[in-house]
């Protein structure tokens, strides 16, 4: 029996070093949110988006807290996709893997659309922007086939290998740091102290406006980059330190700058310029800065030096946004053989190239990403809904963590949180909060696009294990899909703009339909499953009923469509934390020791790796059992 690796495994195992961890995190982190979210979080708080930003720096640390003690235990890569697999079957995995998927397939399109709008910004005659509606998109054919073209560079970075990847990634990332640092140091000195206490002062729209500004305006996209240090964790060299640093430096180091980045911003804007009434927040969004906000800024204040600076600033908003597009393009590779892993994707997206890159996953993620210019190519419209979805891939953390704590407690922990039976279930609650504050608008385009992935788990995930008949799961999921589609027509809440007056069905009859679908499809899979295929159905239950759940509490909330709501914050916020913590504790019991963990840990002993290395499993698939023949199968060769 061989315990070496796979070829290509040896070649990219323990290959990434702490700094260049920290590195990727960062330069996730610092991409077009810098660029962007500063304007549109102003326009939605004002002076408060300030606070908006501090609360999302101290919200994200909880949420990652969890997340230190995982990425130590079993540094995988694509870690935030595996440990939902490890700890409550492939029915929650898939769930967790189909959104994460989306998320980061996502990022390389609206970090493409970032670039292509600062440069419509400064060259207008390129004629790749064009305002919609007040919302700067991307023109057809000029714009989108510029950023289709700027996202085949981002897919020629990454096949390239992770040596010259990471390199890359450094050099961008250390420009990326400094560009932020020069500009809120130039904007200092053109502070104007009264734009923080126009119109109803430095809280002008209250709390509920401050905290929605962090889901729907960029800012919890600005944090959800912290995840790269979990996504390359199968390729640290030393995961037992490295993933506590890179996770605590990519959220502090972030949240000074952009902070500080914020107040720059507020104070240098120059009302005239923007063509916008003092003090009239909300306008900003539709003014002429906001497809360039630190460009116009720099450039209202009216000296040379700014002007020089613009600039330069020009630069950075090509490279700020392209270094995270080509970074979240080989993370959506990575997420992709995750998935793979796991049997929920295609074996081929598991194959690496001699540089040790997944070519074949990297090109598939590329194509994906490009259709995303389709129905919304402008940067305010897909970060919403993008933020979210990242967002729902941390709800795990947490009870990952207590699961693993009961099933596998003799696992290495190189750090173990303390108070944990706090600080789980309180990530638990931050991350539910921050998908609430979305808005309902971005949640049930959410949970459409969630929940459309179901029915490939039956006809594909759920065959291949052989817990179903192929014979009853495609028509199933053919019926479910159909269903689906009509329902969300009919509906017309998908996509749906904020404030736009409404021409689907009611409320009362879109919720009972959607509900009804959901709950009639996992009933008939549950039923035509094989004893361990209902295992797993029934340990993603508490999932399915937590997403359902939000869909009322959003439309009833603070931020529902009825401009009145029912339940007003805060004490919205207070009903969303109470009932998210009773489906905190249906999670945490729904836990079981999983097939896939067995076979996961069993890699490790097959393939001889030590509790320092970052290659638990990734070199053989799980869940095909028995653990310790499919491990040294994979690892003969």
């Amino acid at each position: 029996m061989s315990t070496e690796l796979p070829e290509p495994a040896r070649r990219m195992r323990r290959e990434v070093t702490l700094a260049q961890l920290v590195f990727l995190s960062i330069g996730g982190q610092i991409g077009s949110a810098w660029l962007f979210a500063v304007l549109s979080a102003a326009g939605i708080a004002g002076p408060a988006a300030i606070l908006s930003w501090v609360i999302a720096g101290v919200v994200f640390m909880v949420i990652a807290l969890t997340w230190i003690e995982l990425g130590g235990m079993l540094p995988l890569t694509g870690t935030v996709v595996r440990y939902p697999y490890l700890t409550h079957g492939a029915f929650t995995g898939w769930i967790i893997g189909w959104a994460a998927w989306l998320f980061a397939v996502s990022i390389p399109a609206v970090e493409a659309v970032a670039v292509m709008t600062y440069l419509g910004s400064r060259f207008p005659g390129l004629h790749v922007v064009e305002q919609v509606d007040g919302t700067t998109v991307l023109t057809w054919p000029e714009g989108i086939t510029s950023a289709i073209a700027l996202m085949v560079v981002f897919y020629i970075v990454n096949v390239i290998g992770i040596r010259k990847f990471s390199v890359a990634t450094n050099w961008v990332t250390f420009w990326k740091i400094v560009i932020p640092v020069a500009t809120f140091l130039l904007l200092f000195f053109a502070l104007r102290g009264d734009n923080f206490s126009l119109a109803g002062g430095f809280l002008p729209f209250g709390g509920a406006s401050t905290v929605h500004a962090i889901s729907s305006t960029g800012i919890a996209f600005a944090f959800v980059g912290f995840r790269q240090a979990l996504d390359f964790g199968g390729e640290m060299k030393n995961p037992r330190r490295d993933a506590k640093i890179a996770i605590i430096v990519a959220i502090a180091v972030p949240t000074v700058l952009y902070t500080l980045l914020q107040i720059a911003f507020i104070g240098a804007i120059d009302w005239q310029d923007a063509q916008v009434r003092p003090g009239d927040w909300a306008a900003l969004n539709a003014s002429t800065w906001a497809s360039g906000p630190f460009f116009h800024a720099l450039d209202a204040v009216g000296t040379a030096g700014f002007a020089a600076f613009g600039s330069v600033l020009l630069v950075d908003a090509v490279l700020s946004p392209a270094g995270a597009g080509w970074i979240y393009l080989g993370n959506s590779a990575r997420v992709s053989q995750a998935l793979a892993h796991h049997r929920a994707a295609p074996e081929v997206f598991r194959r690496l190239s001699p540089r040790g890159v997944p070519t074949v996953a990297t090109a598939f993620c590329f194509l994906v990403g490009c259709l995303f210019f389709i129905p919304a190519p402008s940067w305010y419209q897909l970060v919403s809904f993008i933020s979210a979805a990242g967002v729902l891939t941390f709800l795990m953390g947490s009870v990952s963590l207590s699961s693993l704590r009961r099933t596998a407690p003799d696992l290495p922990r190189p750090f173990r949180l303390r108070w944990a039976a706090l600080w789980s279930p309180a990530s638990f609650i931050c991350s539910v909060l921050v998908i609430y504050w979305s808005g309902f608008t971005t949640l049930v385009t959410l949970l459409v696009t969630v929940f459309a992935g179901l029915p490939v788990f039956a006809a594909y995930t759920a065959v291949r294990r052989g817990w179903i008949d192929r014979v009853v799961a495609v028509p199933l999921s053919l019926a479910f899909l159909a269903a689906w589609v009509w329902t969300t027509a009919s509906g017309g809440w998908f996509l749906a703009r904020h404030g736009a007056r409404h021409t689907g069905w009611g409320f009362g009859l879109y919720a009972t339909a959607f509900t009804l679908c959901i709950a009639v499809f996992t009933g008939l899979l549950w039923a035509a499953s094989s004893r361990e295929g209902r295992r797993h159905v029934t340990g993603g239950l508490w999932l399915l009923g937590l997403l359902l759940a939000l869909l009322p509490l959003s439309y009833y909330g603070e931020y529902g469509p009825t401009g009145d709501p029912a339940v007003p914050f805060p004490l919205d916020t207070l009903v969303i934390a109470a009932v998210t913590s009773v489906f905190y504790l249906c999670a945490q019991a729904s836990g079981f020791r999983t097939e896939d963990l067995d076979d996961t840990l069993a890699a490790r002993e097959v393939l001889d790796i030590p509790d320092h290395a970052g290659e638990f499993g990734d070199g053989v698939p799980v869940g095909s059992g028995p653990a310790a023949a499919a491990a040294s199968r994979d690892a003969a060769g």
